[in-house]
């Protein structure tokens, strides 16, 4: 058996190749290209003498550029695990000389390899990879939208800095009409109060007319907003309105993509049980779905980030991979008070359940009786999110590997002892 581990870089990979006992037997640098993969792949065969199920590969997941070696490698038969590179930095502290090179890594990477102090994983298939690709676009169209609001609400704070009490949010659809048809309040004094309540009755649907546009424009008269470059500010003010509902149609389009991903892998992994007479409604396309805070986004982000919770032996494992584990300094006699939580691992996972525990405390009656009582006990209210974000984490870790429903009723039974 042969132990191949990779050091992935953007260009070019570095392969160091050990057998049974620890001795390199081959060592190669190739670049990132086809060409030069299948010359690695026909030399290290013709070196070894060896077939693909004879060698395995260890690579670390570094950014997104072990993808395509990884496919490369899986489809001509080898056996390939992918490695966190916070597991190899921690495997690095075992090897007494402190040397960072690629052949260096290549080769620590092999040796773990051939220790077997690399876990089994199961990685993305098509389906999981495209689920990973949407949740994280979408994210990131949402944290952009995110920081254009920002950008509008300082302008806001400029120019017209008592609108803030005239909507509910300054980005609702009256709202926006509103700006994006008079974005300053000169405009807004000036404006017809017939047209202006005709505008703000279409954005909202009848819900709005005349006595509001009354009250805009009496605000608008005696604004304390500043008035130099004013004309500059009312330009950006429409250009990022404009990119917001771009960006927000944008996000409709992800969500819409990620919805049909969802229901072909879910459908590709569906295992069909037994139905009884018992069964009075079908369970969701995943069971994950039946836990409170959990919608599409949040469970397409779940799958996309944890391709396998097998490989999770226990929740305190799947907890530290989400990042929200309390970090822990202690030294001889001495033992750290202000813990935060370590933020590593997947940061798209902690950001989902914290969505999730957002809607468990409003939507469940047991997930909020849990934060309220942190409360009580003096927690900050960011600290008691975290900790139900801890609770909903190994809820979620159970039901995942049991693939039983969230039942609010279930009440935990210790299993009784065998000498009993």
């Amino acid at each position: 058996m042969y132990y191949c581990g990779i050091d992935i870089a953007k260009r070019e990979h570095e392969a160091c190749v050990l057998n049974d006992r620890g001795q390199e037997v081959f060592h190669q640098r190739f670049k990132n290209r086809r060409l030069d993969a299948n010359r690695f792949v026909r030399q290290l065969q013709e070196k070894l003498g060896a077939k693909p199920e004879e060698v395995t590969v260890v690579m670390e997941a570094t950014g997104h550029y072990w993808l395509n070696l990884y496919g490369f490698l899986t489809q001509r038969g080898f056996q390939v695990r992918v490695l966190n590179p916070i597991q190899s930095d921690a495997a690095r502290n075992l090897y007494l000389r402190k040397t960072k090179t690629d052949a260096r890594d290549a080769f620590i990477l092999a040796d773990l390899l051939r220790m077997d102090r690399v876990s089994d994983s199961r990685q993305p298939n098509d389906g999981l990879l495209r689920l990973q690709a949407l949740e994280r676009f979408r994210y990131e169209l949402v944290s952009r939208i995110g920081s254009l609001k920002q950008r509008v609400l300082g302008i806001l704070d400029r120019i017209f800095p008592e609108y803030e009490t005239l909507f509910s949010e300054p980005f609702v659809r009256s709202s926006r009409e509103l700006l994006m048809n008079y974005p300053t309040p000169e405009e807004l004094a000036a404006a017809d109060l017939s047209e202006l309540a005709a505008l703000l009755s279409k954005a909202s649907r009848g819900r709005l007319g005349e006595e509001k546009a009354l009250e805009v424009q009496n605000l608008a008269r005696n604004s304390f907003g500043i008035t130099l470059g004013l004309d500059s500010f009312a330009l950006e003010l429409k250009l990022l309105l404009a990119q917001i509902e771009f960006l927000e149609g944008q996000v409709e389009t992800v969500e819409a993509a990620i919805d049909q991903a969802l229901t072909e892998v879910c459908a590709q992994d569906k295992v069909e049980e037994k139905k009884t007479e018992t069964t009075a409604e079908k369970l969701p396309r995943h069971v994950l779905e039946t836990v409170p805070g959990v919608g599409p986004v949040v469970l397409a982000t779940f799958l996309g980030e944890v391709p396998d919770i097998s490989t999770f032996t226990n929740p305190r494992r799947f907890v530290a991979f989400a990042g929200i584990d309390a970090s822990v300094k202690e030294s001889g006699e001495f033992q750290g008070t202000r813990m935060h939580i370590s933020k590593r691992g997947s940061p798209y996972l902690r950001r989902a359940l914290w969505f999730c525990a957002q809607a468990a405390k409003r939507c469940d009656e047991r997930f909020n009786a849990y934060y309220q009582r942190k409360l009580q006990e003096g927690k900050h209210p960011k600290v008691a999110t975290v900790a139900l974000m801890r609770k909903l984490a190994v809820v979620i870790y159970y039901i995942w590997r049991s693939g039983k429903p969230y039942d609010p009723e279930y009440v935990w039974k210790p299993t009784p002892s065998l000498s009993n």
